[in-house]
């Protein structure tokens, strides 16, 4: 009795999900999204594991995603999630739901390529990226690009993070350069990791110590702040969370380039990529001090790009990303 139960329950899941997909596939023909709007609810609420979550990606509100996750439920006449109190976990018939969810989601993008592509001609290809990919990796890698395709015009567009993932989902740019993150539609494979080092103008008195400075010393020093919003940078912070005397900060800034011409000001010293100062560094302009609680913190750069696409492309970039490593991985002399 329990199996044949079972097995009537299963039917009836599978004639549902073939009524969604069926009314997937008669929007599509329509130019219409009701269905798939619902779909990408359900999949970003799993990838994030929060409705909370993934409205913010989604920019909506949690009121609009849980009502499209309960359409969707009302469609498949099957209960998606399992809720306790603001707990979230996904239910069997979720889980069964999810991998034709994510195959829908994979195959309503690629029809929008090929029924109304925003495609830009055969010869050019986008490229969206952080400012400092723009200021530090891009001058060196579209050389490389342009010798590996002759043929391509490079468009380079600068824009936050998570601004670049959404114009790359919505197959606005063709690929990006972003902090480390994840996105239920795209692929996101490391680039490059820049050490976060502390740097000094020429004869500043750290560099008369006989060792590397502790956070403790460093904090007596007038500090420039860079942030970039990447949660690396919360190591830098936590650094001086354990002193018993604040840090003496005198300036926050968000780009590196200010900070860097701060400190070759004498204004202050900085915790900086490297990457970022490598060329002072070279001229003598900013020396590196080796910080040994900092010792390992790093910038994630990643590259994000739709599945199974621009797949040459994206190989000569990560090859370049090796190349990038052994020219400028820090090898860079200190004084201890």
């Amino acid at each position: 009795m329990f199996r044949r139960e079972q097995a009537s329950s299963a039917g009836i899941f599978t004639l549902a999900l073939i009524r969604v997909i069926l009314c997937v596939k008669y929007n599509l023909e329509r130019g219409a999204a009701m269905n798939i709007e619902n779909i990408e609810a359900f999949v970003f609420v799993v990838h994030f594991g929060s409705f909370n979550k993934a409205a913010e990606a989604l920019y909506l509100s949690q009121p609009s995603v849980t009502a499209r996750i309960q359409s969707l439920e009302r469609e498949l006449d099957a209960k998606l999630f399992d809720r306790a109190g603001k707990q979230v976990r996904i239910s069997e018939a979720g889980e069964r739901f999810l991998p034709y969810a994510r195959q829908i989601l994979v195959t309503y993008e690629s029809s929008k390529r090929h029924v109304n592509p925003k495609t830009p001609s055969p010869d050019e290809l986008r490229i969206g990226c952080t400012l400092s990919v723009a200021n530090y990796i891009v001058p060196d890698l579209l050389p490389h690009l342009t010798a590996r395709f002759p043929n391509t015009r490079f468009r380079i567009v600068t824009a936050t993070s998570d601004d670049i993932a959404a114009r790359v989902a919505d197959n606005e740019v063709d690929l990006g350069f972003t902090r480390s993150l994840t996105h239920p539609q795209l692929q996101s494979v490391k680039f490059y990791e820049d050490l976060i080092q502390l740097h000094v103008y020429p004869d500043h008195p750290l560099l008369n110590c006989l060792e590397p400075p502790s956070v403790g010393r460093i904090a007596q020093e007038k500090l420039i702040f860079f942030e970039c919003g990447a949660l690396d940078w919360l190591r830098i912070h936590r650094l001086f969370e354990g002193l018993k005397q604040p840090p003496d900060i005198c300036f926050h800034t968000d780009n590196s380039e200010m900070a860097k011409k701060l400190v070759m000001r004498r204004a202050g010293i900085a915790f900086l990529p490297a990457l970022s100062a490598r060329q002072e560094v070279k001229d003598g302009l900013l020396l590196a001090v080796p910080v040994p609680e900092a010792a390992g913190i790093s910038l994630q750069t990643n590259l994000i790009y739709t599945h199974g696409v621009h797949a040459e492309l994206v190989e000569a970039i990560l090859a370049f990303g090796k190349v990038l490593h052994e020219k400028f991985d820090c090898h860079i002399d200190f004084l201890y």
